[in-house]
């Protein structure tokens, strides 16, 4: 039976608890133990896939196609554990369950209740795989006190008091906000968010304290007396350059100390942290700078592409580089504006949905070609570049997307890429209407792409012949066009296994340029790099004379 952790939140950034949440698992890790993380979602109460990144930021999606919320990605950059559908649970999915056992019989004509029925049900997910691992971490979403969460809560308070004695502990993280005009750290936001945890029968054994300034020792006992913890159990967090400092800050802080001595487990093994310590001095040590443009339609909000930004990061440490990203606006670059692009060691057009800004990710891929610079298509960036080579170099002057023909409800395109019908997934065929539902309905998950032998693909994953990548998009290219295509010098580089769907492009006669439908990013680890990105970054430092 696995031990649980519940991370909880006061007055603290999403980022905060799903950074430390996935910190603490590393350093469990790093002590021998196998640990799994879940996030528990009380405020989303529909398919992230169906929300806007401006409003949910990215969509982050699991080997079994699963859509979840950006903090899984984290999990698995941190721990290297893939996650699974049955690691994120939204208050939507809770409610969705409970009302379609209702409808099917299995309360037996009962009143339907928050308690027992709801708090069951999210029960019975924290419950799933917990003879699998040695730890379970849950973090839940949100702040303590809103209404939201209060079925949550109360769900982990039974959770914790159905269970043996000494298996499950309360982490707790809180703000401590510091008054430049006293000069004085403020313990009661923390003091008052406890109180409140403690009034719904949840009492926290580690507190994680966020802070700007140091934290003297005389204000951690005094939130140890306060708050009802032990003083070695209030651990500082301070900001950090990078969020890959974060397993040694915390340890060195003693998180995974104390959370040990809260299970009562010593002595303990002692940490191995020799990975997380190469992945600093990678990042520490850098040998140059490589500046790379990132050409997107959600430029507003990073965490719109965060996977994307993360896996240039590892990509940089694969080559002991720093990674200069520049988000660059797709709309701005229509028209005459590809001289924005002018001095980027690489550029990388990332996925999308819509028709907004695709004319400008056109232009970026036609700039990458004609001016011989690294080109890193994902998705949408790959559609784009095959439109790209259809215009100008298949004299298909109107090549465009079904997709931007649905949108605008009228035919202006001829469309080498269309809607996705029908594909093989697994043993089965999955089929799909232009008029089906969105949610969850797109090509989800984890599917093999068979790579041509002597591409530039296939040198990229060491010779490989066969890769697996997670995909997300219900639009794809037309393989009817493939001969066209490359005779003018588009090379079709990866098909999916029965040779229907196109997977990879790439120009042999150019230094570096490859598009893929799926989302290498989503798999990408700082000890272990995405080989799309490290392969890009290693092409970007020789545009940028680095090598």
């Amino acid at each position: 039976m696995a031990r649980y952790i519940f991370i909880t939140g006061g007055v603290v950034s999403s980022l905060g608890k799903g950074l430390a949440s996935a910190a603490l698992g590393a350093l469990l890790q790093a002590r021998g133990f196998t640990v799994r993380l879940r996030k528990l979602d009380p405020y989303l109460n529909v398919d992230p896939g169906t929300m806007s990144p401006f409003e949910h930021g990215e969509v982050f999606v699991t080997d079994d196609g699963a859509e979840t919320d950006l903090d899984l990605g984290h999990y698995e950059r941190f721990t290297g554990v893939a996650a699974r559908r049955t690691d994120s649970i939204s208050s939507g999915r809770v409610y969705s369950n409970v009302l379609e056992k209702e409808r099917r019989g299995e309360y037996l004509g009962k009143t339907i209740q928050v308690i027992p029925h709801v708090t069951n049900e999210i029960k019975d997910f924290l419950s799933i795989g917990d003879d699998e691992v040695d730890f379970m971490l849950c973090e839940i979403g949100g702040t303590v006190g809103d209404i939201e969460g209060l079925p949550f809560f109360e769900a982990i308070r039974q959770f914790i008091h159905e269970r043996p004695r000494g298996e499950c502990i309360l982490m707790h993280l809180t703000l401590l906000p510091y008054l430049a005009a006293s000069g004085e750290l403020k313990t009661k936001p923390t003091q008052h968010s406890v109180k409140e945890l403690q009034s719904i029968g949840l009492a926290p054994d580690v507190l994680v304290c966020r802070s700007e300034h140091p934290i003297p020792e005389k204000e951690r006992a005094k939130i140890a007396l306060f708050c009802n913890v032990r003083p070695d159990a209030v651990i500082p967090a301070y900001d950090l350059k990078t969020i890959y400092q974060a397993p040694l800050a915390y340890h060195r802080a003693g998180l995974d100390r104390a959370v040990l001595d809260a299970f009562a487990i010593s002595p303990a093994p002692r940490p191995d942290l020799s990975r997380w310590e190469d992945v600093m001095d990678r990042l520490e040590h850098a040998e140059g700078q490589v500046n790379i443009a990132i050409v997107g339609k959600y430029t507003q909000l990073e965490d719109a592409y965060k996977s994307i930004s993360e896996a240039l990061t590892h990509g940089g440490m694969a080559n002991k580089v720093r990674v200069k990203a520049d988000w660059v606006d797709s709309e701005k670059l229509e028209g005459d504006g590809a001289h924005l692009l002018d001095g980027y060691h690489g550029i990388i057009v990332p996925g999308g949905f819509g028709e907004r800004g695709t004319e400008g990710m056109v232009t970026a891929a036609r700039y990458a070609r004609e001016k011989k610079v690294p080109y890193l298509g994902i998705c949408l960036g790959m559609q784009m570049a095959v439109i790209e080579a259809a215009r100008n170099l298949a004299q298909m002057p109107d090549a465009g997307s079904e997709e931007f023909d649905h949108e605008a409800g009228q035919t202006r395109f001829t469309p080498v890429v269309y809607h996705l019908k029908e594909w093989v997934q697994g043993n089965y065929t999955v089929s799909r209407k232009v008029g089906d539902d969105k949610g969850g309905t797109m090509r989800l998950g984890s599917y093999t792409a068979v790579l041509a032998q002597g591409s530039r693909i296939s040198e990229v994953y060491g010779g490989a012949t066969e890769i697996e990548d997670r995909h997300r998009h219900r639009y794809e290219v037309d393989a009817t066009y493939r001969a066209q295509l490359e005779q003018a010098g588009l090379r079709f580089s990866g098909m999916s296994p029965d040779g229907k769907l196109p997977e990879v492009v790439e120009y042999a006669d150019h230094p570096w340029f490859i598009g893929v439908q799926s989302h290498p990013e989503l798999k990408s680890k700082p000890f272990a790099p995405a080989p799309l990105f490290a392969g890009f970054v290693r092409a970007a430092m020789e545009e940028g004379r680095l090598v």
